[in-house]
């Protein structure tokens, strides 16, 4: 064992201890503009898509993100980061003669592959977990593979526009079969596919970070416990008196101004 007395200084380090924490071996972040995305419908929703004269997009969310990481056979240490992102999309839908708008929500589906840095292993890793008044339960073993993490902020809705289908000439449509159940059960139904008809496409805009993470063993230096700093005090004051300490919200009367960055 190593001798952790070393790692001792003047610094106010009182020891040094070994510690099991993910380690990010490798990140990338990444700006994408998802051009001429196809929106996907439920046959409830479909109807009214067909019957429609405009569009337009009022905002879109991110679902869910599927990942799968999987190890590259001819670069040792790298893995492939197969991402698929599922994004929830609102739409006011315009018939026109004199009708007023529906709101329709629908799934876009975006496929991306990054290739990351995540180091080697080959062992298989067991845990167990503390089960009260039993056996603990052991853990199926897992393979020593690097964890990927996505961070994404908001789309940007950039554009949406009514097409039809015979019409459209992207090359981005996987069909609606690439939906998970977990997804369709958020709309209550599965999606349906039209060959002919009206199909929505949206342009959407993203920012990610992507990360592969492995838990590896560091040793750090301890310079004191975590001590809280404040005691916990009951409020004991009348929702005016809290009311009346909040700063007035003059960015909400008076939209800031932009700043020198950069300029679209």
């Amino acid at each position: 064992m190593a001798d952790t007395n070393k790692y001792i200084h003047a610094g106010g380090c009182k020891e040094a201890v070994c510690v099991d924490a993910g380690r990010v071996y490798d990140s990338c972040s990444d700006k994408d503009c998802l051009e001429d995305l196809r929106v996907y419908f439920t046959e409830r929703d479909q109807m009214v898509i067909d019957h429609a004269i405009s569009v337009r997009a009022k905002k879109a969310e991110i679902l869910s993100t599927f990942i799968d990481v999987e190890a590259l056979p001819f670069n040792r240490g790298y893995y492939s980061c197969d991402l698929t992102f599922y994004f929830k999309v609102e739409l006011e839908v315009y018939s026109g003669h004199g009708a007023g708008c529906t709101t329709v929500c629908g799934v876009a589906v975006f496929q991306k592959k990054v290739i990351l840095f995540g180091s080697e292993g080959s062992v298989k890793v067991f845990t167990s977990e503390f089960c009260p008044d039993s056996h603990d339960r052991q853990e199926m073993p897992t393979r020593n593979m690097p964890r990927c993490t996505v961070q994404v902020a908001e789309p940007v809705v950039l554009g949406a526009k009514l097409v039809e289908k015979r019409e459209c000439s992207c090359h981005c449509d996987c069909g609606c079969s690439c939906i998970p159940a977990s997804i369709c059960e958020r709309f209550g139904c599965n999606f349906c596919d039209t060959d002919n008809g009206k199909i929505v496409l949206i342009t959407l805009g993203i920012f990610t970070i992507v990360q592969l993470i492995r838990n590896v063993q560091m040793l750090m230096p301890i310079y004191d416990f975590c001590i809280p700093a404040k005691d916990c005090c009951p409020n004991t004051e009348s929702p005016c008196d809290i009311f009346k300490k909040m700063c007035f919200p003059v960015d909400e009367f008076f939209p800031p101004k932009g700043t020198d960055g950069c300029s679209c």
